[in-house]
């Protein structure tokens, strides 16, 4: 029996590639709106109230997202299977070191693939803690009747110097991650080759580094809001 062009391994490839990128791109939306937090109470309650606006498109676009990141789970944990059961080996061969070669050339294997599964399981349980203790965490009404205070929520919750360093660490992963999935989701989609992509690899690193490194100076920057009892 045919599998289906989705099932099989390049397909399989594929969606992970594709689903990969639209998180990438949202990791960068999301990063813009949260980076307001740098111009106060006001302007960042502002900007989430305005979010929350949508109405109704807000509920769209975010089981969109849930969907999305449930495929790109599902098909990387089905992809990483399915290797394993190709490779029964795969305890022979240690993979190479992380720059012991240029990607694009000859073998890909990496310490950054090879833990590509271990590396997206921890950015799943971050989203659930972040999920928990920032969505779904207290309510707190703004000065403005009817605006939901999240400044002061991310005052309290990065208030615990514990929490701030669990987001740092949590962004170092991430942006490991994100960081060989960017580049290696091109080559999936057939656009790599040995001159495009060290390009792609180059972009994938200094991208990574500003999202990771963006969205870990937050907490950083409101523990010492914090302590100067801002």
């Amino acid at each position: 029996m045919q599998r289906k062009p989705l099932s099989s391994s390049t397909g399989t490839k594929i969606l992970i590639a594709v689903s990969g990128l639209a998180l990438y791109a949202f990791l960068i939306f999301h990063l813009a709106g949260n980076l307001t937090v740098f111009g106060g109470a006001e302007i960042f309650n502002a900007y989430s109230h305005k979010l929350l606006g949508l109405g109704f498109l807000v509920y769209v676009i975010e089981f969109g997202l849930a969907a999305i990141f449930l495929l790109h789970i599902y098909k990387a944990v089905t992809n990483f299977a399915n290797n394993r059961k190709a490779r029964p080996d795969r305890y022979a061969a240690k993979p190479a070191p992380l720059t012991s070669r240029r990607p694009g050339a000859g073998s890909k294997k990496s310490v950054a693939s090879s833990t590509m599964i271990y590396t997206g399981t921890i950015v799943i349980l971050f989203v659930i803690i972040h999920l928990k203790g920032l969505k779904f965490g207290p309510y707190y009404e703004a000065a403005e009747p009817g605006v939901r205070d999240l400044y002061r929520l991310e005052m309290e919750h990065f208030g615990n110097p514990l929490t701030v360093a669990f987001y740092v660490l949590s962004m170092a992963v991430i942006g490991f991650h994100i960081w060989h999935g960017f580049w290696s989701a091109f080559q999936s989609l057939g656009l790599g080759n040995s001159r495009f992509t060290p390009k792609l690899v180059t972009a994938a690193k200094a991208l990574s580094l500003l999202i990771a490194g963006g969205f870990a100076i937050i907490p950083i920057f409101i523990y010492l809001q914090v302590l100067a009892g801002g």
